[in-house]
């Protein structure tokens, strides 16, 4: 169900206000979240632009029924006719006025997870807003975790924060401006600190990071997009947030027509996902349109991380031979690594870097040529041999070119559709 996760979110938030105002405690707590790291081995500045993805936690079961019901329930059968009635009246007069206070709750902790909502009409709360007019297709770019205090969601008033969405926007840019009109909205990203916790106790925070996401989509498709082409593009917790656009917004035929490709990098699209929403499809090729480009970055020998944690399974397709199977991709078809800075400079590109193939039981992706020792991993939420920070540097030039080749297709589909 497309509202099931917003459903879920706001009852987490609920008994997180309910237990805080009984109990007089905060939000279940984590350890605090990783500080930020210095520039990996391989060139890549800004390590702490990288984030988790969910942990993959067991549900929790429900327990027994709460005492006060059953107990009133025995009770009520064992009283004569008449003092049974006005049992029952009370009982349902009761029921009443917890039902009145379950709501004013409801609305309480709606109020405590969304206390300010974002005016997208205001140019200050993008991080790009139109960059590059003269292009026919837009891209509509989501930040991965910059956030790397000791907190659950980004304040939209923390503008040292804030300050760094364009730096960690601009290692990617290169790949899609010459293509694209740009816009990035700022928004309550969850912070680092949340890969700590199990998937179910992170999702509220998530949650209230896609309700800006979402706020800001929708006042752009209001108010800018005019019918033009879209591409979707984030890493980490970014490409989460464009799944969960997709899941939102793009079962409309009339919108997914309009959208050339999802580059969400750095995370996982599961079976799940796809089975649930017909609109998430996985791209099979390098030219097919409408579709998910979707991998996550390890040396062979691992085995699991908080992207795919073991039992889960990843569409993704391979960056340089586009295919979806274990076909192994030599370095010779790499055409460009490069490793760029936070102004979005590169400062080292290597041709023929490395290779890579899918694991076809995890469907995460394996880089050859390269080691650990290298590349490491930085962010502590991640074992040795994860290069999830380097999904994109790795393979910069073929996505660079791919992006290219999908909006041409996309247009000239256009024109022929039109003539």
């Amino acid at each position: 169900m497309k509202n099931l996760k917003k459903i879920i979110a706001l009852c987490m938030v609920l008994c997180l206000v309910l237990s805080t105002s009984a109990c007089g405690q905060s939000a279940p707590a984590a350890d605090a979240g990783a500080e930020e790291a210095a520039e990996p081995a391989g060139g890549a500045e800004g390590a702490e632009a990288a984030a988790g993805q969910e942990a993959g936690a067991a549900d929790k079961e429900t327990g027994d029924e709460p005492a006060a019901v059953t107990a009133g329930t025995e009770e009520a059968a064992e009283l004569p006719a008449g003092e049974a009635e006005t049992e029952k009246a009370a009982a349902e007069q009761a029921a009443e006025t917890a039902g009145t206070d379950m709501a004013a709750a409801a609305d309480t902790a709606a109020e405590a997870a969304d206390p300010d909502i974002v005016d997208y009409a205001n140019e200050d709360n993008w991080a790009y807003f139109g960059i590059g007019e003269d292009k026919d297709v837009d891209l509509f770019l989501i930040c991965p975790t910059v956030d790397m205090r000791d907190e659950y969601n980004m304040s939209m008033d923390d503008e040292e924060t804030k300050a760094r969405f364009p730096g960690a926007l601009n290692m990617e840019r290169g790949i899609y401006e010459d293509s694209t009109r740009m816009y990035a909205p700022y928004y309550r990203q969850a912070a680092m600190k949340i890969f700590d916790l199990t998937e179910e106790e992170r999702e509220p925070y998530l949650a209230l990071a896609y309700s800006d996401i979402s706020a800001a989509f929708a006042w752009y498709l209001e108010n800018e997009n005019e019918g033009r082409p879209i591409i979707l593009a984030g890493f980490s917790q970014g490409a989460d947030m464009c799944l969960r656009l997709l899941e939102e917004y793009f079962g409309d035929e009339s919108l997914y027509n309009q959208l050339v490709a999802v580059y969400a990098v750095g995370w996982s699209c599961t079976e799940e996902m796809v089975q649930e929403y017909p609109q998430i499809v996985p791209a099979q090729s390098a030219d097919d349109i409408g579709t998910v480009i979707c991998f996550d970055c390890e040396a062979p020998e691992v085995t699991e991380t908080v992207i795919t944690p073991a039992g889960t399974r990843s569409y993704s397709i391979n960056p340089l031979n586009w295919k979806t199977d274990g076909t192994v991709a030599d370095k010779s078809e790499n055409i460009g690594a490069c490793f760029t800075s936070y102004s979005g400079e590169i400062k080292r590109e290597e041709i023929n870097l490395c290779g890579c193939y899918i694991d076809e039981e995890r469907g995460v992706l394996k880089v050859t040529d390269v080691t650990p020792a290298d590349f490491p991993p930085v962010l502590p939420i991640f074992p040795e041999g994860a290069y999830h920070i380097y999904d994109y540097q790795f393979f910069y030039r073929n996505l660079q070119e791919n992006v290219a080749n999908r909006v041409k297709i996309y247009l000239e589909n256009l024109l022929d559709n039109a003539a």
